[in-house]
This record gives C-alpha cells, structure tokens and sequence, in this order.
C-alpha cells in the first residue's frame, strides 16, 4: 500500500542551527552574557525557543524577564529569515522528488508558527510542493498531541495508520504514536544528548533520506 508521509520540519528537513546559533549569541551578547556553542544550540533548539532562552540565559520561566527575552529572540528570528543560512539536510531534496515520482503523498507538521514557517518554506522550491503545511498555530495543541497529525490526516484525506510520521525529538514519536501513525526516527537530527534514539519507541528508526523510500510501498 502507498503510504503517506509527514515531516517535522526544523532538524528533519531543514537543518536551521546556524540561524539559532547566531541570533541567540547576539542576543546574549546585547546582555553581556557569554556565547554557547553550535553544538549546545543543535542539542536543543528542537525542543523550542524556551529551550534556547533557558539555555542562553540559565533562567526559567518564572523568571520575570522570561517572556520579554524570548519574544526578542522571535523578532530576532523572523528578521533572519530573508538572509537565513538553514539549509536542507542531505539527501531530503532527492528523497523528496523520489516521493513525487513514486507518487506518495507527502507534507508537514511543524511546531513552529506560520510567521516563521510560511517565509521560510518558500525559500525551498522543493518544500512549496508539499501537499499539506501544518504550523503551530493552526492547532490548539502542539506535538507531542497528535492534533497536527491528524488534521493534516483529514486535509489529505488519508487514514492515519497509512501515514508514517518522521522527526528528530521524542515528542515527534509521541505524537505519531497517538494518532495510530508509524513513527520514524531519523538520526541525522538535532536528538536530544540525554534523550537518545534508542529510547523513542519509534517504529522505525533511519540513518539516512533514502531509506524512508524502503517503507512508503510502491
């Protein structure tokens, strides 16, 4: 049976840590605060722009100049975007076209809202064919519920135990494990240090783009 395949986007198809990494430092740098490194930013960025303020800054989210850092960090985001240095990861281009070819239907399922994901999708040719685009703000919860899942689901008009859903954190696995989907895991992405792969439960769990080709059927 031809399956239908849903991405995660930031550590699954686009590799943004670049665009992370700097605007955080600049902003840690406006403080006076120290840089972190590329390598601390790609360990966390997939658990959100909290994580990264959390990070840089070493304070929560009781702390009162929480919300005011981390809409900075946004506005800081969203300015990068026409200039941003993410790239897609490789392999994904290629395997992206191989589904076009073999005829899977494919799309994605982002935490991220439409004011970053809209602008920046359109920088990749081979992202604006996806059939189906669900951001953060489109749901009334977030991964790791299965609501982006699903509803995508219905705007494709495909059963959820025909979809494999594939990202880069726990949270993704958690949510197509929810929605009845077969969860993959990729390694290639921004995998938590004290979270490894091993520990997801996923169904699946691929080193490589090509080798989702292997489970979409003919």
């Amino acid at each position: 049976m031809t399956k239908t395949v849903l991405f995660d986007l930031d550590g699954t198809l686009l590799d943004t840590e670049r665009d992370f990494t700097q605007i955080l430092n600049n902003q840690l740098a406006s403080y006076g605060h120290a840089p972190v490194s590329a390598r601390q930013v790609r360990n966390t960025v997939s658990s959100g722009a909290r994580a990264l303020i959390k990070l840089g800054f070493r304070i929560d989210e009781s702390h009162e100049s929480f919300n005011a850092l981390l809409e900075e960090l946004l506005e800081r985001y969203q300015i990068r975007i026409p200039q941003t240095e993410c790239v897609l990861f490789p392999g994904i281009a290629s395997l992206l076209k191989a589904l076009d070819l073999k005829g899977n239907p494919w799309g994605i399922v982002t935490n991220k809202p439409s004011r970053f994901t809209l602008p920046l999708v359109e920088k990749f040719p081979a992202l604006q064919r996806s059939q189906v685009l669900i951001c953060a703000d489109q749901l009334s919860k977030s991964k790791p519920d299965p609501e982006g899942i699903l509803l995508a689901c219905s705007k494709l008009g495909c059963r959820p135990g025909d979809v494999l859903y594939i990202g880069d954190h726990p949270k993704d696995v958690q949510a197509a494990a929810a929605a009845g989907s077969i969860s993959v895991g990729v390694r290639w992405g921004y995998i938590p240090e004290d979270q490894p792969i091993e520990s997801w439960n996923a169904d699946l769990v691929i080193n490589h783009p090509d080798d989702i080709l292997d489970h979409v059927g003919k």
